[in-house]
């Protein structure tokens, strides 16, 4: 745990008690405050009150008594579409709102660290698809390399869950736009945007403040090196915005798919090889073919990503070269189940929209694909020139015959569940094809979350395997 700065003595009011609060709660008290919560959850309050905690109806005037701060859980409105009542309370009460990213920020630099012959360093990765895997990817690079590594914020531990920092530790953290967007600190040493497509849109009130949100970890946050995926142009903007020039190589641009071979230090991937310029010149080139682990062109952008972050904090080319061939991938992201008669089984179940639905159906060729669940807003009609590698889809769930219209000459059957779906694909499978899950779609009509209908997958895949 990392207590939490500069708060003794001091009242301070949490506002959601799932994974993040509870553990916000938890720091907050060892760092000596005095710690009420809320909850809107009448179960989730009595769970938190039976743990300890001291829980303090915040909708109502007179329990802000002394309160100094607000810590509020990132999925909780603090904006758009409309703060929550008690977040709206604080603002009127002018009382400072701030959530557990703005708290690590301020406390992870300890005087112990005047000891250490190097000083800690944090990775702060964000972006709208990608984001998981690379964070991953570079822990487990620095894991590879033998540097002391945690990694934590949107996946796995909760950033005031992590251990206090050790001499030459990295840590590796994964943010969100919700995190981004209310933290009042944020000063990694290196951050990352790995791309920017449409999501969350009614959580920032459009494209603009989606984008917003996510500059603020390198407008506010003053990195000492930003990597910035260029193909989209508000990558090219922010990359733009924070060099002062051409020469400048704090700032990294990184891309899948063009040559970046002028600038101060540019990484890309082109044709399943990964190259980094540094002052025009080649500096390294890696064959990502091979590397079973990041399959496609958007996990090669992945991989220019995690490679410059991690050239930022000092590792060589070749060390990097040779973590990256024993990456595995994260579970639901192009994760290889299988291989069964020639047949490989990916699970994509992550691809819960278009846009990533269509970067998995670029990653393979002869493709049977499992689609559908609850389809969002727009369908599926821009997956259209992606389809070329699909000899049949197999469809699912609340929007398969929806899916079915919006395919066009596409192979396709109506299959409702996932298990007739896996059975027919498998059925149907010649060796070469890759049987790929990639629903663009929601799954809450027959799972709780996208890992349930991934994991589900996952066991009738290897049911198959061993009958």
């Amino acid at each position: 745990m990392i207590p939490v700065e500069d708060v003794e003595g001091q009242t301070i009011a949490v506002l959601g008690l799932g994974r993040s609060g509870k553990a916000t709660a938890a720091a907050l008290a060892a760092g000596g405050a005095q710690v009420v919560a809320w909850d809107d959850g009448v179960d989730t309050r009595q769970a938190a009150q039976d743990a300890g905690l001291r829980i303090l109806d915040l909708t109502r005037d007179d329990s802000w008594h002394g309160v100094t701060a607000l810590i509020v859980s990132p999925g909780i409105p603090h904006l758009y579409p409309a703060p929550h009542p008690v977040i709206e309370k604080a603002y009127r009460l002018g009382i400072p709102v701030d959530n557990d990213i703005g708290l690590f920020f301020r406390s992870y630099a300890t005087a112990d660290w005047d000891s250490f012959d190097r000083a800690p360093r944090v990775i702060a990765v964000t972006g709208s698809n990608g984001k998981s895997t690379t964070t991953a990817l570079i822990h487990h690079i620095l894991q590879e390399c033998g540097r002391p590594t945690q990694m934590g914020g949107n996946i796995g531990t909760g950033v005031l869950s992590l251990e206090p920092a050790t001499d030459g530790e990295v840590v590796v953290l994964e943010l969100s736009s919700y995190q981004t967007d209310l933290a009042r600190a944020l000063t990694p040493d290196v951050a990352v945007f790995t791309n920017l497509s449409p999501d969350h849109l009614d959580r920032h009130s459009g494209h603009g403040g989606y984008f917003a949100a996510k500059r603020r970890l390198f407008a506010e946050g003053g990195p000492d090196r930003a990597v910035i995926g260029v193909d989209e142009p508000e990558g090219l903007y922010l990359a733009g915005q924070l060099a002062v020039g051409p020469t400048d190589d704090r700032v990294i641009r990184i891309s899948s798919g063009q040559k970046l071979e002028q600038g101060a230090w540019t990484v890309f991937a082109r044709k399943g090889f990964l190259s980094e310029y540094r002052k025009g010149r080649q500096a390294a080139s890696i064959d990502l073919r091979q590397i079973q682990g990041l399959p496609g062109a958007h996990n090669h952008q992945n991989a220019c990503a995690a490679y410059a972050a991690c050239r930022a904090v000092g590792l060589a080319p070749r060390q990097i070269e040779a973590a990256l061939h024993s990456f595995t991938g994260l579970p639901h992201r192009s994760q290889t189940v299988a291989e069964i008669n020639g047949v490989r089984y990916v699970n994509d179940s992550k691809a819960t929209n278009v846009d990533a639905a269509a970067k998995a159906l670029q990653a393979f060729s002869q493709i049977r694909w499992i689609a559908g669940g609850l389809g969002k807003e727009g369908g599926i009609s821009a997956l259209a020139p992606h389809l070329g590698n699909v000899a049949k889809a197999y469809l699912i769930g609340h929007s398969a015959r929806d899916f079915a219209l919006e395919i066009g000459k596409t192979p396709h059957e109506i299959c409702e569940t996932m298990a007739q779906a896996v059975a027919r694909a498998s059925a149907e499978a010649e060796a070469g094809d890759t049987v790929l899950l990639a629903p663009a779609a929601a799954s809450f009509d027959q799972y709780p979350n996208f890992e349930k209908r991934g994991e589900d997958f996952v066991q009738l895949v290897l049911a198959l395997q061993d009958s």
